[in-house]
């Protein structure tokens, strides 16, 4: 039997596969194009289920190593109890995307567990290359871990989660930090995590379903790495696939769709820190394809998803 859609994940898909047939796919290189197609989206999946009430934000600010400011979300549930926190970094290819778009997925998962999150306006490329997009993560874990008391974390139980590019950015920053020798990270929740630059060649399988495609990827490593993109001199904290060592590394939490481009790196990458002797729960979700979860959000397999992250959420 060959690989289809999910049914549920196909009705909801489409009245956008409509659309998106009738559209011309960018370029590769265009990320222009890129951004102007997928933010409206991400922004409208975002706000396609309510905010739930009783979240609360506040706006914070720390200072890069080069001087520039970040800015960073703090999420909190009325009458959550003092104990872990979540660092937040959010999809968009390194290339496009905000934290305004994910303030709906991210209220969700604290709203759920009860557990706060700190969502991470990272730089973007190609404005700001590797490693600028890194060092902002980095400086953002440090900003939380000094910031822990007044805000009740406890500093042993910060976790890092992200989609997509923030997928890979979060396991990038469990990297860097080993090497940094600190702050800890007690957990990395991956979603659908983009890791491998050298992701090019097409499955003529799971082709037809792709929503982030292998052009997106071709465009999108590129910006990040330069030059460098596909080549030998690629460090793990570009492209966390490149790992060679993975011991050490905080337990993980990897799920991706069986119609993803990003499937196999995600998929080897389990496999890479379970040999580690690293504790790896892994879900390959049979009819997915990438961001499942945010446009077939009644479906069964993104419920199952969603009840999957928050456990974990709540277990760190």
């Amino acid at each position: 039997m060959a690989l289809s859609l999910d049914p549920e994940i196909a009705q909801a898909l489409a009245p956008m596969a409509g659309a998106m047939a009738d559209a011309t796919p960018p370029a590769v290189g265009d990320i222009a194009a890129r951004r102007a197609m997928w933010e409206p989206i991400i922004g409208a999946a975002g706000t396609a289920q309510p905010i739930p009430a009783g979240v609360h934000t506040s706006e914070h600010h720390t200072t890069a190593g080069d001087g520039a400011r970040i800015t960073m979300r703090w999420y909190t549930k009325d009458g959550a109890a003092p104990g872990p926190a979540v660092l937040f970094f959010h999809g968009g290819g390194y290339i496009f995307g905000h934290i305004d778009l994910f303030d709906g997925p991210v209220s969700r998962y604290v709203s759920a567990s009860g557990v706060p999150m700190l969502s991470v306006e990272y730089r973007r490329a190609p404005e700001h290359p590797f490693p600028t997009p890194l060092e902002d993560a980095y400086t953002a874990l440090r900003w939380l871990h000094a910031h822990a008391a007044e805000l009740g974390v406890d500093p042993d139980r910060i976790g890092v989660m992200g989609d997509s590019a923030g997928g890979g950015m979060a396991a990038a920053l469990t990297i860097l930090a080993r090497e940094r020798g600190g702050p800890k990270i007690a957990r990395q929740i991956l979603i659908m995590p983009m890791l491998d630059d050298r992701t090019t060649t097409p499955d003529a399988h799971i082709a037809p379903y792709l929503l982030w495609s292998y052009d997106d990827s071709l465009t999108a490593w590129p910006t990040l790495l330069g030059e460098a993109a596909g080549g030998p001199d690629v460090p793990a904290t570009a492209a966390p696939a490149r790992l060679k060592d993975a011991t050490g590394l905080p337990p993980a939490y990897i799920e991706v769709g069986q119609l993803d481009v990003f499937r196999d790196e995600d998929t080897a990458y389990a496999t890479k820190l379970s040999r580690a002797g690293v504790p790896v729960e892994f879900h390959l979700h049979p009819g997915a394809p990438h961001e499942f979860d945010s446009i077939a959000f009644t479906s069964d397999v993104a419920r199952r998803a969603i009840a999957d992250r928050v456990r974990v959420l709540k277990s760190i």
